[in-house]
């Protein structure tokens, strides 16, 4: 009885003349990739061959067996390191669980599971990440621990090579039962340094520079899913090896400490604390407590309110580095967010030594073509522009892998400084940072345009249509 609670049948589109049959047959699978080609892209079609491979996978385990539904976690875990996702979502509906990946930023379906086993997948999900599983109706999170997953059938030999992955497991009620997703910090070991997180040259240097300052914090901006705990994570390492051998004339050791929400990864020579509801002790709270602990360097996970974002912006004055997230869409919205807060001007102008604010674009794949018709080129000049096609290597998305579009504003820079003093719009604050020579993301997002190295439409996903529409309007 293989695949026995796995809907349609392999290799098959829906919408096919055969739906009827498709429903009764072991396996469903969506293994069209390309649902969130953007209009201005080409058609992406096509199927691949490791989306199959997969699928027969799935279809292979016994649904007979007492740990078939072990074996089915186990699986879609492994094959969601496989695929380098970074998520994997569990959706539940009327008539099954839809299994998608983020690939690369963007969802992709995977497979859908028949609704008799939906609950159990997900109770496997909780069971490993020692959540509550008779609680189906509250939200949780878990953490699942670094270890190597599990595969099955031809796929155990491989597994064996897979490196150790951190996963955080967060679960959610809804109408049709309880929503999963799974977070995979797979690449905690790629991006360990400044260095190694493909930052442009001068903002690299820039940060590392700052990095040195014994005091006024850094912020990492940008949205969701855009890699700015990487980031941060990436400049605590920094700190934390040039404190490890504090012989050495130029290496001082440094109190390094972390309040975060929750702890994502962890790092050797910083002192984390994870700060929850569980704790009974905000982000706020507990950083006036951990100013009693002597602490030199501070990282807050996130700041999301307006007691956070005093009391760290206020712990950068009185001589503490301090390393944050906030959620804003430019360096220059950043400011205007937290002067929206509340926020006093002088506490940005005297506390924040940058603002690093970032996004991650997709990077076309080798087999990309290049086309020189006429093509929406984002108003800037361009004789030809490279296209996504889609490929075996690139699931048939025209995509493989990120880099980063960024930008750094530094606030201590007259103009700017004065503007943030002043109140100014954002986008007056941009513009004099611009002046003093910051290169904004929509620059970068157009030097990678003409270079080859995405397409028009990544570009206008990540940035967004409107704010590329404005930018060139004030141009």
């Amino acid at each position: 009885m293989h695949g026995q609670y796995l809907k349609g049948d392999i290799g098959t589109v829906a919408g096919s003349e055969k739906m009827g049959e498709k429903m009764r047959k072991p396996i469903e699978a969506n293994l069209n990739s390309n649902a969130q080609s953007h209009k201005c892209c080409e058609e992406l079609t096509g199927h691949t061959q490791k989306n199959k491979q997969l699928i027969a996978e799935f279809a292979s385990l016994d649904s007979t067996d007492p740990e078939f539904v072990t074996h089915l976690v186990d699986r879609i875990l492994a094959a969601a390191q496989d695929y380098s996702a970074s998520d994997v979502h569990l959706q539940p509906f009327a008539n099954g669980l839809e299994v998608l990946f983020r690939i690369d930023g963007v969802l992709q379906p995977i497979a859908t599971f028949a609704s008799e086993i939906a609950p159990n997948i997900v109770a496997r999900l909780k069971v490993r990440s020692e959540l509550l599983t008779y609680r189906t109706d509250i939200p949780q999170e878990g953490r699942i621990r670094a270890e190597t997953s599990t595969s099955t059938n031809s796929n155990e030999a491989s597994s064996s090579n897979r490196p150790d992955v951190e996963m955080r497991v967060s679960t959610f009620p809804t109408l049709h039962g309880e929503r999963a997703v799974v977070r995979l910090f797979a690449g905690s070991d790629r991006f360990r340094q400044i260095e190694d997180l493909g930052l442009p040259a001068d903002i690299a240097v820039g940060l590392a520079d700052l990095l040195e300052k014994p005091a006024g914090a850094i912020l990492a901006t940008g949205p969701a899913g855009s890699g700015k705990t990487t980031t941060i994570y990436a400049c605590l390492r920094e700190l934390a090896d040039n404190c490890k051998d504090s012989s050495e004339r130029n290496k001082i050791r440094r109190n390094i400490v972390s309040l975060e929400d929750p702890v994502e990864v962890a790092i050797d020579g910083v002192s984390q604390s994870q700060i929850g509801e569980r704790a009974d002790l905000d982000l706020a709270t507990a950083l006036r407590f951990l100013m009693r602990q002597d602490p030199e360097v501070i990282m807050v996970g996130e700041i999301r309110d307006p007691e956070t974002a005093e009391a760290a912006l206020r712990a950068s004055l009185t001589g503490h580095l301090l390393l944050t997230t906030f959620h804003a869409g430019s360096a220059a919205e950043a400011v205007g967010r937290l002067l929206d807060m509340g926020i006093e001007p002088y506490l940005l102008r005297s506390g924040l030594l940058a603002i690093l604010s970032q996004r991650l674009a997709r990077r076309l794949c080798r087999c990309h073509r290049t086309v020189s018709e006429a093509v929406d080129t984002l108003g800037v000049s361009l004789e030809e522009v490279s296209v996504p096609v889609g490929c075996e290597a690139c699931h048939q998305t025209g995509f493989r892998e990120r880099f980063v579009l960024a930008e750094m504003l530094v606030p201590d820079r007259t103009e700017v400084g004065s503007a943030i003093i002043s109140r100014l719009e954002a986008t007056e604050i941009e513009r004099l940072a611009v002046a003093a020579g910051m290169i904004t993301q929509w620059q970068r997002g157009v030097e990678a345009v003409a270079a080859g190295l995405t397409s028009v439409c990544e570009i206008r996903r990540v940035l967004g249509v409107s704010r590329c529409t404005n930018i060139h309007d004030e141009g």
